[in-house]
C-alpha cells in the first residue's frame, strides 16, 4: 500500500485522511501507537471501512484503537473533552484520521487550548 498523506501537528499527534484497515500495519511500522478514528461508520456509503475492521487491524498491528465518531460540520464540547482525554490517555505518538484529516486537525485544537 502506498504511505498514506500524514499532517503532523505536535510531536506526538499527526492526522491523515480516511485509512482502511491495511493502514494499520504501516502505521505501526511507521512508529504509530495509538489510532483514533472520528469519522462515523458509513458516513461515506457502504464502501466505507468500518470502525470494527480497522480496529482488528489495528490491534492486529499492535496499536491501541480509539474510535470517537464526530460529525463533520460540528464538534461538540463533549467530544472535544473525549479527544482530550484520549490524547492523556492513548500511548504516543498518535495518528487520528477521518475524511480528509480536517475534523480530526480542528479537534486537536480545540482540544488543546
Amino acid at each position: 500500500m502506498n504511505a498514506p498523506t500524514v499532517q503532523q501537528l505536535s510531536a506526538e499527534v499527526c492526522v491523515a485522511g480516511q485509512l482502511d484497515a491495511a493502514a494499520m500495519a504501516w502505521a505501526a511500522q511507521a512508529g504509530f501507537k495509538s489510532v483514533i478514528n472520528n469519522r462515523p461508520d458509513f458516513e461515506g456509503g457502504p464502501d466505507q471501512p468500518t470502525s470494527a475492521s480497522i480496529e482488528a487491524a489495528a490491534h492486529a498491528a499492535g496499536l491501541a484503537y480509539a474510535h470517537l465518531p464526530v460529525a463533520p460540520s460540528v464538534q461538540t464540547p463533549e467530544q472535544i473533552a473525549a479527544f482530550a482525554r484520549l490524547l492523556a490517555a492513548l500511548h504516543k505518538p498518535i495518528l487520528a484520521f477521518c475524511r480528509s484529516g480536517a475534523r480530526s486537525g480542528k479537534l486537536f485544537h480545540a482540544a488543546s487550548v
